[in-house]
């Protein structure tokens, strides 16, 4: 069973003057995952280390960091499948809690502003069910996969350059409804991301497409956003994709 090294970035705002990384030696096999070495090391090395994770099976999202050069999830990441020494930080453009934990509240707070929910508008008396064909459903393509890590959002230069800015899982979840025959608040979720701090602040680097875990296309989502409005600027929602 070969030894890893582990440089792991430390930081606790209320004791610190400034960031840090320590190294740890961690035993690994195949099959480790790099979450697996972080707990190691918080039940065997230094039990003041903090990081987030929930589910384990590559769910949730809440194990999302910067592991070699990468945003990644670490309880999917193999460690013998990385160079050591296998260094690990927190997600960017966030304000950092404590080590690997960052404070999320606006990356939710933008969630919450497009409405992530569908609304499918008046309903039909006796209608119980909003079916869609095979043909409507492919439209959504995988844009419901999402699960939130904020990978996106960390990569995302413009996020770091406009705190204002709703960000590529924002504006994917917006598509998302948009995109979504069931949905009857076309016009509304159009006006939501139609801002400099919207869909135009998108410079279409792609780092998000890179950095998504679930091989999600925020770029693409946001190029049919564009799209959407200007068609409904020109011609109304009659063209509704």
């Amino acid at each position: 069973m070969p030894d890893v090294k582990f440089k792991i970035f430390r930081y606790d705002p209320e004791t610190d003057e400034a960031p840090r990384f320590q190294e740890y030696t961690v035993p690994c096999e195949k099959g480790t995952t790099v979450l697996s070495a972080l707990y190691y090391i918080q039940d065997y090395l230094d039990g003041s280390l903090a990081f987030r994770s929930s589910c384990r099976a590559g769910v949730c999202g809440s194990c999302a960091m910067h592991i070699n050069g990468r945003y990644r999830l670490a309880c999917e990441t193999q460690v013998l499948h990385l160079r050591p020494p296998v260094k690990i930080r927190p997600l960017s453009n966030m304000p950092v809690l404590k080590d690997l934990i960052v404070d999320m509240t606006e990356f939710w707070r933008k969630y919450r502003y497009i409405q992530p929910f569908l609304q499918p508008g008046a309903v039909v008396e006796g209608q119980k069910e909003l079916p869609q064909t095979q043909d409507e459903r492919e439209k959504l393509g995988n844009t419901i996969d999402c699960i939130l890590c904020g990978a996106c959002s960390a990569s995302c230069t413009m996020t770091f350059t406009d705190s204002g800015y709703l960000g590529p899982a924002a504006l994917l979840k917006a598509w998302r409804f948009v995109a979504d025959t069931r949905d009857k608040a076309y016009e509304t979720r159009l006006d939501l991301v139609d801002g400099l701090d919207g869909v135009w602040r998108c410079h279409t680097i792609f780092n998000c497409q890179r950095a998504c875990p679930k091989d999600l296309d925020p770029t693409s989502a946001i190029a049919h956003l564009k799209r959407e409005i200007l068609k409904n600027r020109v011609f109304g929602k009659k063209y509704k994709t």
